[in-house]
């Protein structure tokens, strides 16, 4: 987890995310990069049928400029050098210019990058667009870190596995398997409720202790509510600090109509969440 990007389309919004993508790239001393991104017309989505700008009809040059004073105050404060790392060890930071026109340039900037940092998506015109984060969790074939409204103060330390039996979540966890190796705590959670057909969440546990991390695994029934809110009620009850979790098990369609996990936790969460699809 050597690089990290940080992609901003609201500067309005975006000081969580940036210290987030700092707090995560503190963990493994990385390089994190930020960049301006545009909204372009091929940006909308079914059921986020938003303005493609913020009320505010501020330039696409005062969006990137503003983006980039956002990155540079907060890498300044947190006294982050400017440059970029190219092996040793040393936590650093860059820009990227000129700004991402569209989603789809987002993800194909993310493919060069072991993590994308992202804001949780928001109701409304303003904040981040769930159209971005979808873009990037199926174009980038890369994971993503969604940082909920309200930064953490911590991140990687006791973590939750949203375990579903599912090949999504198999493949996120293998994907972070730097993060947990660090973690102090790894709780393998499964929802009775939400899984599909495949090994068990105490199958998982023994395959991350034989690869030197002590996960417990823990089944819970969601009783009275979805497997979304149990996975999330667990994990603040837990005081987790990330939540891994496979993205889009069920389609998302299915999931805009009926709902489901992922739907309910990119639109809940107060923790990080590591997602990939």
């Amino acid at each position: 987890m050597k690089t990290v990007f940080v992609p901003l389309d609201d500067p309005e919004v975006s000081r969580p995310i940036i210290e987030t993508g700092l707090l995560f790239a503190r963990r493994f001393g990385s390089y994190v990069e930020g960049a301006a991104t545009l909204p372009v017309l091929d940006n909308y989505i079914v059921g986020e049928m938003v303005p493609l700008w913020p009320p505010q009809q501020r330039s696409m040059g005062d969006i990137a400029r503003e983006a980039f004073e956002m990155f540079s105050s907060v890498m300044t404060r947190a006294e982050v050098p400017a440059r970029e790392r190219v092996g040793g060890e040393g936590l650093c930071q860059g820009w990227h210019e000129p700004p991402l026109l569209g989603d789809g340039a987002v993800a194909s900037h993310a493919r060069v990058f072991d993590v994308t940092v992202l804001g949780r998506p928001m109701n409304g015109a303003g904040g981040p667009r769930l159209s971005l984060l979808e873009t990037v969790v199926f174009e980038s074939g890369r994971p993503i870190v969604i940082t909920p409204p309200d930064p953490p103060t911590t991140l990687g330390d006791n973590v939750v596995i949203a375990w579903n039996c599912s090949t999504e979540t198999a493949r996120t966890t293998a994907l972070a398997m730097p993060v947990l190796h660090q973690a102090k705590r790894v709780t393998v959670l499964t929802v009775e409720e939400g899984t599909v057909p495949g090994p068990t969440g105490a199958e998982m546990a023994r395959t991350l202790r034989i690869n030197g991390i002590d996960a417990e695994p823990v089944t819970i029934s969601a009783k009275s509510k979805t497997a979304g809110e149990a996975i999330l009620d667990f994990a603040e009850n837990l005081n987790a600090d990330l939540l891994v979790k496979g993205a889009y098990t069920q389609s998302r369609l299915r999931q805009m109509i009926f709902g489901g996990a992922t739907s309910h936790i990119l639109s809940a969460a107060r923790l990080p969440v590591f997602m990939a699809h």
